[in-house]
């Protein structure tokens, strides 16, 4: 489906952003990753890229931030698709924010009755349930992406998952949520209201342990009711909530679906991103490859870091300056220094020559410092590519400040793209 362009000896190939996303048969785009490396701004730096070369696209954000709002000039986000507005081009881009309550609400309001769904919406247990279960972020996340290719609205959907490894939530969660909703540990739960007294207390207290501190401090006859009476609003809906996930779940396995895993060349979050990438094998999801965001170049790679740091050292030990010739050997023979004809005394010049020689080996330093950061980042992207050389790369420059405009996602945009087109480690 996405084509990749072939590097050097030893290095992995690049991947072509543009192809991946041009491709028609492209319908989802998921990016992964670690916390802090980039990635809702790669998620909606892809999908503007995506809308302003033609596509129909919506990017859908797990994380709570408020940058994809900010970056695309909307207020806020919400459970709604919202346009953006200043997209140049034939295409079409929305953005929303998950509200995961809400597209629990939603369900129950498209799948009951109106007296039914408004029971369920106002019994304890479903508020608990839908605000604060484990797992129901992750859950809801697949329903609104099921939702959202359901609709049929837009040809590219581009998911930002939540940040640090619970973003394999999003694959595991509905698994977990899906059989606790399919019915079978939902009736067992009604089982203490038919034994009653202590023993039914004691098989209750064993179910609850598995829910949140916001349902552990319901207590007694009032649980009992609450979860029973949500079990028999709830009775036609169960089978549902797997159903469904099992849908989306395949969803994701399917060729139309390419996973992104971003990352900073940083020892922690290429490691995340190696466990990414093996999770990803193992569940069978189709890779597209790795964003490697924030990576430092210099323009003047040819000098070393080594040298840098003697060319400093000379400088600053006054080697390289000749103190027995010039104006400083005139100054020793006792003889009057004529004004310079702009009117620049022989002391202040030697006053700038000092001052020239002290940033030029600051310069130096800085220049040292930066080769070797761009020698450790190279040596943490060498280990990644060792264990996982088959994973094609875009290298992304990292950009002087933060992104906070439609601009700055078409020079993220740019970047992405071009990295694409040249080896993996050829950063400017």
């Amino acid at each position: 489906m996405s084509e990749v362009v072939t590097a050097g000896v030893g290095a992995p190939a690049a991947l072509a952003v543009d192809a991946l996303l041009d491709d028609p048969e492209t319908r989802i785009v998921v990016c992964c990753g670690a916390g802090g490396v980039g990635k809702t701004t790669t998620a909606a730096a892809l999908g503007l890229r995506a809308a302003e070369r033609g596509r129909r696209v919506v990017v859908l954000t797990i994380d709570p931030a408020r940058r994809l709002a900010q970056s695309m000039g909307i207020d806020s986000l919400d459970n709604t698709p919202r346009p953006v507005a200043g997209v140049s081009g034939a295409g079409e881009l929305h953005a929303m924010m998950l509200d995961m309550k809400r597209t629990f609400d939603e369900i129950v309001e498209a799948h009951a009755d109106g007296e039914r769904a408004r029971a369920i919406l106002e019994n304890p247990f479903y508020k608990a349930l839908s605000a604060g279960f484990a797992g129901t972020q992750e859950y809801m996340a697949m329903e609104k992406l099921g939702q959202l290719r359901a609709r049929d609205d837009w040809d590219l959907i581009v998911v930002d998952t939540p940040p640090s490894r619970s973003a394999l939530d999003f694959l595991d969660a509905p698994k977990r949520l899906g059989s606790f909703l399919d019915g079978k540990f939902i009736r067992a739960l009604m089982a203490p209201a038919k034994v009653g007294g202590r023993a039914g207390m004691k098989f209750l207290n064993v179910g609850m342990s598995l829910m949140t501190g916001t349902l552990s401090k319901l207590m007694g006859a009032s649980l009992l009711k609450d979860v029973q009476t949500f079990v028999a609003a709830m009775d036609t809906m169960f089978g549902g909530f797997r159903t469904r996930a099992d849908a989306t779940y395949q969803l994701l396995q399917a060729p139309g679906t390419a996973f992104l895993v971003v990352a900073a060349p940083e020892p922690d979050a290429l490691r995340e991103a190696a466990y990414f990438v093996e999770r990803l094998a193992e569940e069978r999801m189709p890779l597209a490859g790795l964003v490697l965001n924030r990576v430092h170049g210099s323009g003047a790679a040819q000098l070393s870091a080594e040298r840098a740091l003697a060319a400093a050292e000379n400088l600053e030990e006054g080697c390289i300056v000749d103190q027995e010739s010039g104006k400083a050997g005139l100054r020793d023979s006792g003889a009057d220094t004529p004004p310079a004809a702009d009117g620049i005394t022989d002391d202040e010049i030697t006053l700038d020559e000092i001052t020239v020689d002290e940033i030029t080996a600051g310069l130096l330093r800085l220049h040292a410092e930066r080769m070797q950061v761009i020698a450790r980042e190279q040596h943490t992207r060498d280990r990644f590519a060792s264990l996982h050389p088959e994973v094609a790369v875009a290298e992304v420059a990292a950009l002087p400040g933060d992104v906070h405009d439609l601009a700055g996602l078409r020079a993220i945009g740019d970047r992405l793209a071009a990295a694409g087109s040249r080896p993996a480690g050829d950063v400017e």
